[in-house]
């Protein structure tokens, strides 16, 4: 199967977005306080303000809806929607500082908006941020199909703040003979659940375990995103200049390291085994290993690209904050922003272009 498949094209998506981005790009220059730095096609929106950087970013949750719809069980998507947008924030070196939510409803639900909110404050307090407001709105013509009224939608915007400019990163200092270091992610966080959901609930029940889970399919797919933004601010504070670039590895999988710098190609050659429940999407979906890597985080969420002169004493630190993270791949040339992958298990094979 394809992402396709399921009615997401990918290339299509990212060929629209390009042309949103020249159209909002007619509106940067408007704003009588402030200067737009990075506008559209990074992890998150800069704005200059005197001698500090804002910087702007939204997401939401997607089709991990339905699967808190399956389970009846609504306290962690709000942990999802959080880490969806911290994580993007801090790929830019931003700490982020406040929070809003938007919460579309079928109809007013208590018990659902207090659930949906208990994962909102704890995915805030894990990232150390505050949640300064947010819209409630109740669109039954919209958000319909749902006898009990549990149909919603949840999406949030991060507010981040960066004190000096000199630390914004943006990928410009990326070069070969960088490390990437991946960090262990939870799952599939918040990414490729329409496919997902197509290849793992038409075979199995969400109460299922499947060969290749050690829980059942809806415990697995509800498992919320991890949230990485202490330990890389930590990092950042840490190493400074020596971290090139930073990737959220979220819709797209690992293309999305083309949008940190375009002139490098990223070869992964030390990506762990394919297993748990991206191993029984494969198997299940006879996915092919490239779409697997187009599509989803495939183990690792998030990336750091350093300094080759740092790359041990960054994987040491991040072992000592209890982070799981190794040495996934490098830069090895300049290049078109291609993404090369070869996982352990494939000792004799070439890296398959992505």
């Amino acid at each position: 199967m394809k992402y396709s498949d399921v009615g997401i094209d990918v290339k299509q998506i990212k060929s629209i977005q390009n042309l949103i981005g020249k159209s909002i790009g007619s509106t940067h220059g408007l704003p009588s306080i402030g200067k737009v730095v990075s506008g559209f096609g990074h992890y998150a929106g800069v704005i200059e303000l005197g001698n500090n950087l804002m910087t702007l970013h939204t997401d939401g949750v997607g089709s991990k809806i339905i699967i808190a719809q399956l389970m009846n069980k609504y306290d962690t998507v709000g942990i999802d929607c959080i880490a969806m947008n911290v994580n993007d924030t801090i790929c830019v070196g931003a700490t982020p500082v406040g929070f809003l939510s938007y919460v579309a409803l079928q109809k007013t639900n208590d018990n659902l908006l207090n659930e949906i909110t208990k994962g909102l404050v704890k995915g805030a307090k894990l990232s150390k941020m505050a949640i300064v407001g947010g819209e409630t709105a109740i669109l039954p013509d919209i958000i319909g199909g749902s006898k009990d009224g549990y149909n919603f939608d949840l999406a949030g915007m991060t507010l981040g703040i960066l004190k000096d400019k000199k630390k914004l990163k943006l990928g410009n200092r990326i070069k070969p003979g960088d490390i990437i270091i991946g960090l262990k992610s939870s799952g599939l966080h918040s990414n490729g659940y329409t496919l997902a959901r197509r290849i793992l609930l038409e075979k199995y029940e969400i109460d299922h375990t499947p060969t290749f889970l050690h829980n059942t399919v809806g415990n697995e797919l509800l498992k919320p995103t991890e949230i990485y933004t202490q330990v890389v601010l930590q990092i950042l504070e840490s190493y400074g200049n020596d971290i090139h670039g930073l990737a959220h590895i979220t819709g797209g999988g690992f293309t999305k390291l083309k949008r940190l710098n375009s002139k490098v190609d990223y070869v992964l050659d030390k990506m762990p085994p394919v297993s748990g429940v991206f191993k029984q999407m494969q198997v299940d979906g006879n996915v092919t290993f490239e779409e697997m890597y187009r599509t989803f985080n495939m183990g690792i969420g998030f990336c750091l690209i350093v300094s080759r002169k740092v790359a041990n004493d960054v994987i040491k630190m991040l072992e000592q904050k209890k982070a799981k993270a190794s040495i996934v791949g490098s830069i090895k040339r300049n290049g078109t922003g291609e993404t090369f992958v070869k996982t352990e298990d494939m000792l004799k094979q070439m890296p398959v272009k992505l």
